[in-house]
C-alpha cells in the first residue's frame, strides 16, 4: 500500500514557520479575548490575593515591630529592676557591715568597761584584804609583844600597862610599806 500524505498534514509544518495573515489575526483575536477574560475574572482575584498577602505581610511586620518595642521596654524595665535590686543588695550589705562594726565596737566597749569594773573590784578586794592582813599582823604583834614582855619582865602586866606597851611597839613598826606594795 502506498502511503499518501494528507495535504493539511503535509503543510502543517510550514504554516508555523511562515504564518499566514489569517492565522495571525485569529491568534491576535484569541489573545485579546484571553486577556479580556483574564482581566475581567482572573486578574482581580489575583490582585485581591496579592493585596491580602501584602496586607498580611504588613500586619506581620507591624506586629513584629510592636513586639520588638514591647520586648525592648521589658528589657529596659528588667535592667532597671536588676539595677535597683543590686543597689538594694549593696545597701543591705552596707547596713549589715555597719551594724556588725557597731556591734563589734559596742562589744569591745562593754568588755573594756567590764575589765575596768573588775580591776576596780579587784583593787577594792586587795585593799580590804590588805587591811585585814595588817589588822591580823597587829593582833599577832600585840600578842607576841605581850608574851615577850612577860618573859622579859617575868611578871604579868595589867591591861593598861599591856596596852601602853603594845601601842608603843606598834608605833615603832612601819606598816605603810606593807600597804604601798599593792
Amino acid at each position: 500500500m502506498p502511503v499518501t500524505i494528507h495535504p493539511i498534514v503535509a503543510s502543517s509544518g510550514s504554516f508555523l514557520i511562515t504564518p499566514s495573515v489569517g492565522l495571525m489575526v485569529w491568534t491576535l483575536l484569541v489573545f485579546v479575548a484571553s486577556m479580556l477574560l483574564l482581566r475581567r475574572f482572573a486578574f482581580p482575584a489575583i490582585r485581591d490575593a496579592l493585596d491580602r498577602r501584602q496586607k498580611s505581610i504588613e500586619d506581620a511586620i507591624d506586629t513584629a515591630d510592636r513586639t520588638r518595642v514591647e520586648a525592648d521596654k521589658l528589657l529596659a524595665e528588667y535592667r532597671e529592676r536588676l539595677k535597683e535590686a543590686r543597689a538594694q543588695a549593696d545597701e543591705i550589705v552596707s547596713r549589715a557591715r555597719r551594724a556588725g562594726e557597731e556591734h563589734e565596737h559596742e562589744a569591745i566597749e562593754a568588755a573594756r568597761e567590764r575589765r575596768e569594773s573588775l580591776l576596780e573590784q579587784t583593787k577594792r578586794d586587795i585593799e580590804v584584804e590588805t587591811r585585814r592582813a595588817i589588822a591580823e599582823i597587829r593582833d599577832e604583834v600585840t600578842n607576841l609583844t605581850i608574851l615577850a614582855t612577860e618573859k622579859i619582865t617575868r611578871k604579868t602586866l595589867d591591861s593598861d600597862d599591856q596596852r601602853r606597851l603594845v601601842e608603843e611597839a606598834i608605833g615603832e613598826l612601819d606598816f605603810s610599806a606593807l600597804a604601798s606594795e599593792n
